[in-house]
Parts: C-alpha cells; sequence; structure tokens
C-alpha cells in the first residue's frame, strides 16, 4: 500500500474509533505506534524505535520522553504522546525540556488526532515556540502528506526537512493571517484597500462601510478562483466513475423521458467539490427526475443534500434542507452561486453523519 494511502486509512480509522479510546495508553497503541509504522519504522525494533527514552542520564530525576526514533544510533525526533482528547498546547513546556535535553533536530507532539511538528529554527538546541508543520489525520490534505512523507525511514535526511521547514513555518504563519482577514478583516487590512480605491477621508464611517465590501469582494475572489480552476479540471478530465454514473442516469432517463444536462452534471461537481472536503467522495451521489436534481448521500434518497431546479425555468434555484429536512429554495445568477451556500451543505452533511 502506498504511503498515501496507509495515511488516510488511518485518518479514516482514527475518526471512526477515537470516542471508545478513553487512556494515553490507548491513543499510543491504537494510533501513534501505526503512525510510527506508517512512517516505515519498525515500532519492535529497538535499534529504531525506543519507547520511553531516556533524555538526561546525569539528572537525579531521570526524564523520559514517550518514543524516540534512532538513526545510526542517535536520536533524531523525539515523540510526546497524550490523550487524543487533550489540548496540545498545555504540553508545549514539557516536550520543550524533552528536546533541550537530547540531540534530536526534530520534536513531534501528537494526541493521535493532531500531529505538531517543532525543530530549533530561531535559537540552536532551543525548540521553537511554533511548529514548523502540523496537520489533523482526519482531515489530511495531499500536499502535507508530501511534507510528512519526508519522515519516512526510506528518505529521512535531516538536512533537507530543515531547508523546508524555515518556508513551511512562515508559509503556515501567513495561511493564519489570511484565514483571519478572510474572516474578520482587520482596520489595517481594509485601509490597505481603502487607500488604492476611495479619494476621500478615511473616516469611521467610511471604514465600517468598507469592512464589510472588503470582505465580500475578497470571499467572492476566492469563489471565482477556485470555480474557475474546478471547472477546468472537469472539462479536462472526468472521473470514470462520475461519468459511468451519469451515463446510467442518462439511459434510465431515457426510459423515463428525462435527461441529464450537462449543466445538472457540472452542478453535481460542484457540489461534490465541497462535500469532499467533509467526507469521502464515494459517499456522494445524484439522482435525477423530470422537475429537479438532487445531490444525495450514501445513495439513500431519504439523505438529501440539495436539490437544483435547473430546467424549464427562467430562474435557476438550489434548495437546501434543514434538520426536518424542509427545503429552502435560493435563487442562483449562475452555477458558481453555489459556492456561497458551502457552509449550509456541509452542515446538512454533518447532520447525516451525526444521526444514529
Amino acid at each position: 500500500m502506498e504511503f498515501k494511502d496507509q495515511i488516510k486509512q488511518l485518518g479514516e480509522k482514527v475518526l471512526k474509533l477515537r470516542d471508545q479510546i478513553l487512556t494515553e495508553e490507548a491513543t499510543k497503541s491504537a494510533f501513534v505506534l501505526p503512525f510510527i509504522q506508517a512512517l516505515g519504522y519498525d515500532v519492535f525494533n529497538p535499534m529504531e524505535v525506543v519507547p520511553e527514552f531516556v533524555t538526561d542520564y546525569g539528572a537525579k530525576n531521570v526524564e523520559k520522553v514517550d518514543y524516540a526514533i534512532l538513526k545510526e544510533n542517535q536520536p533524531v525526533l523525539v515523540i510526546e504522546c497524550k490523550n487524543h482528547s487533550e489540548n496540545l498546547e498545555k504540553h508545549y513546556t514539557q516536550l520543550h525540556k524533552y528536546f533541550h535535553l537530547t540531540k534530536a533536530r526534530f520534536a513531534l507532539l501528537t494526541n493521535g488526532v493532531q500531529y505538531l511538528f517543532y525543530t530549533d529554527l530561531d535559537s540552536a538546541n532551543k525548540m521553537d515556540e511554533k511548529p514548523f508543520f502540523s496537520f489533523d489525520i482526519t482531515k489530511i490534505k495531499d500536499q502535507q502528506i508530501k511534507e510528512l512523507i519526508k519522515f519516512h525511514k526510506n528518505g529521512f535526511d535531516i538536512g533537507a526537512i530543515l531547508n523546508t521547514a524555515s518556508e513551511l513555518k512562515y508559509s503556515n504563519a501567513i495561511k493564519t493571517i489570511l484565514n483571519s482577514e478572510l474572516a474578520n478583516p482587520s482596520p489595517e487590512f481594509v485601509k490597505f484597500f481603502v487607500s488604492r480605491v476611495y479619494d476621500g477621508k478615511a473616516t469611521e464611517k467610511v471604514m465600517i462601510q468598507f469592512t464589510e465590501i472588503v470582505k465580500k469582494t475578497v470571499e467572492q475572489t476566492f469563489n471565482d478562483i477556485v470555480s474557475d480552476r474546478l471547472m477546468n479540471a472537469i472539462n479536462q478530465t472526468k472521473p470514470t466513475e462520475d461519468i459511468s454514473k451519469a451515463k446510467e442516469n442518462e439511459e434510465e432517463s431515457d426510459e423515463n423521458k428525462l435527461i441529464t444536462t450537462e449543466e445538472e452534471i457540472n452542478s453535481f461537481y460542484i457540489v461534490k467539490s465541497i462535500l469532499r472536503t467533509k467526507i469521502d467522495s464515494t459517499r456522494i451521489f445524484f439522482r435525477d427526475s423530470q422537475t429537479y436534481f438532487s445531490v444525495i448521500l450514501d445513495d439513500n434518497n431519504r439523505k438529501p443534500v440539495c436539490r437544483l431546479w435547473l430546467n424549464g425555468q427562467s430562474k435557476k434555484y438550489i434548495g437546501l434542507f434543514d434538520k426536518e429536512k424542509k427545503e429552502t429554495k435560493h435563487e442562483l445568477q449562475s452555477l458558481d452561486d453555489i459556492f456561497n451556500f458551502t457552509n449550509e451543505l456541509l452542515s446538512t452533511v454533518e447532520f447525516y453523519n451525526n444521526e444514529k
């Protein structure tokens, strides 16, 4: 099995089992050790992985870190584990001390769900305050897997990791700032745009007005970028399974005098691109009818995600469902407007996932 598939599979396991894992030791056994194994290390070989690694041989009170990964008999990565329900931030000081007492260049703080990788970019042999690389294994992205594989036994290179660590650290910091500005634009962020597009004085009233304008404009710009890339990808490569599904629906529609239009298929891809950020894409299906086009979960008509009212109408609508499965229609100026309902679509899926 490829490394990417191993990590994705482990993420699914964590998502499924974490409510049954009640202790730190259980977290280690069920989540952390399989993670170390996925990185190519033999957890039963003390020449590769040492549990309860002694970090300071000279101290009266011996300090031990949960695991150390060795290379040429020297620790290169120390790992401190906590229960999956623990907030990792409050355990930073503990790992900071362990890092200082070893020759390892990297430290990992994890609860089996969150993984925080540290090094000493700011000051030699002193662990940085912020991780240079972090991820949630239940939501890990392909780009994060490309960074994680650098810690794999077969390609572990301290120099190569350190070369990218600094870039990753600042890249993550920039992403955090961007996410914050997108959610709640700061006065400085708004003022940057006001100074370039508004000729008058930036009074308090003007700043309040432009705060909302900037927020909406930036959101729409990002949506447009995502939409353009998605539509280009759809036009270039359409997944075989979805094309087959579309053909099956078209064949069935011939019998029922239904035609699944290209516009409906494109709307399905847009909704699918939104939902796959939270769930496996294989759970997303569609059904066509004479009056509307439905996107459903788990091939189950009792789990409608949305309805697209696109055929034979002067106006187009998306129908969204509340917890009582009551539908509310919203007008669409174009298919790109579907992205404006991302939160509502994800909330519907989350509701079905939490249903017993």
